[in-house]
């Protein structure tokens, strides 16, 4: 290939000076910056591509399939499905992991009505969409979590249409888990026998497999698919994630795709090669000890925050097992500032691996002084 021309490397050089510059205040989004991955570069050079299902054999061979089936065999011992019952693939992110759940609930009950809370991210009103599937929004606590009493109304209410529920591991503002086990026996005690649930776990679904007292977030749990996110807590420079469901639901609907000889199983035709070979890469560097450690560290940081909140006179608090500290919505320009995350009334911090107490102390400290009154002038 012909070289940049010099205008457009110094437009990069300049990209990349701002990108240096900013990645110092990001406090208030789920992205880890502890990674580098120069053994990737050379691949750059070529046009890896996944097309369809990893566990085939396609006749497009710049494929980096043996990494992603590793890959996948990890999510599935984290997440405690078993690996004869279920069927994954790594993706573009948690919103198409979501998509692809919810695609299996409604393709599996078409009649189905999709639950989810107001506090749900907010790509599950835009799968409902998309899909052109039927949904009620159910009302959330202050604290995150959905609203049990509104969800066992609603479906006292629907009782003849199966549910499709979205729940949350880890919301998006608040980090709560909602207690899959009150769900499942919702639906018990409603004898309710035909139900689907999809958790998104985009965030914590890499938080809690390595705590000691989880709450309960997998397959175990009695869900039928989950959605976590690659590029939130284990790191990657690509938008990428990890989905997995139940391989009975996966099998209506594989097509065979005979242009590259494998069977699609996939939201995407093409998906990207990249995510599995960062991903793969990430646990060979860390391991589950390294993952472990690394878990305990960002907790042991969103306490220190909590503490420095509380020696400030501002309160703040966070769910058990999350790194999400929540705390009241600061000015505008700390917003700006720091890179954090507003909804109405509060605001959060995220203590990711890149976190650390000089940039927590100053975090604090330029929200105490846009708390304080402006002086008047003489």
């Amino acid at each position: 290939m012909p070289p940049l021309p010099p205008e457009a490397r110094a437009r990069l050089d300049a990209f990349l000076g701002r990108i240096e510059e900013v990645s110092h205040t990001l406090v208030g989004y789920p992205c880890s910056q502890d990674f580098n991955y120069p053994e990737l570069a050379p691949f750059l050079r070529y046009p890896l591509n996944n097309c369809g299902d990893p566990f085939a054999d396609s006749i497009y061979r710049e494929n980096s399939f043996p990494f992603e089936r590793e890959v996948i065999a990890t999510f599935q011992k984290h997440l405690r499905a078993p690996l004869d019952q279920t069927w994954g693939y790594v993706t573009s992110g948690g919103t198409e992991g979501n998509l692809y759940g919810l695609y299996l609930a409604r393709e599996l009950y078409p009649e189905g009505v999709v639950y989810y809370s107001e506090h749900t991210h907010y790509s599950a009103a835009k799968i409902v969409r998309v899909l052109d599937a039927r949904s009620i929004m159910i009302r959330g606590q202050d604290n995150g979590e959905i609203d049990y009493d509104d969800l066992r109304e609603t479906l006292r209410l629907h009782r003849d249409v199966p549910p499709i529920i979205f729940a949350n591991i880890g919301t998006t503002m608040h980090g709560a888990v909602d207690d899959l086990r009150k769900i499942r026996a919702m639906l018990k005690e409603l004898a309710i026998s035909r139900a689907y649930i999809h958790a998104d776990a985009a965030l914590s679904g890499m938080i809690l497999p390595w705590v000691e007292r989880p709450q309960p977030f997998g397959f175990d749990a009695g869900i039928d698919s989950i959605a976590v996110s690659g590029h939130k807590f284990v790191g990657s420079p690509v938008p990428c994630g990890v989905v997995l469901a139940r391989r009975a639901h996966t099998e209506r609907v594989a097509r065979s795709v005979e242009y590259v000889g494998v069977m699609d199983t996939t939201i995407l035709g093409s998906r990207s090669a990249l995510g599995p070979l960062v991903l793969w890469s990430a646990f060979q560097r860390w391991g589950e000890d390294g993952m472990r450690r690394r878990v305990a560290a960002c907790l042991d940081m969103a306490d220190y925050a909590i503490a420095r909140f509380e020696a400030a006179g501002i309160p703040s608090w966070r769910h058990e097992n999350s790194i999400t500290v929540v705390f009241p919505r600061p000015a505008d320009e700390v917003i700006r500032r720091w890179q954090i995350a507003p909804h109405e009334q509060i605001a959060h911090l995220i203590t990711m691996p890149h976190v650390t107490r000089d940039t927590i102390d100053r975090v604090i400290a330029d929200v105490v002084a846009s708390r304080l009154p402006v002086p008047s002038g003489p």
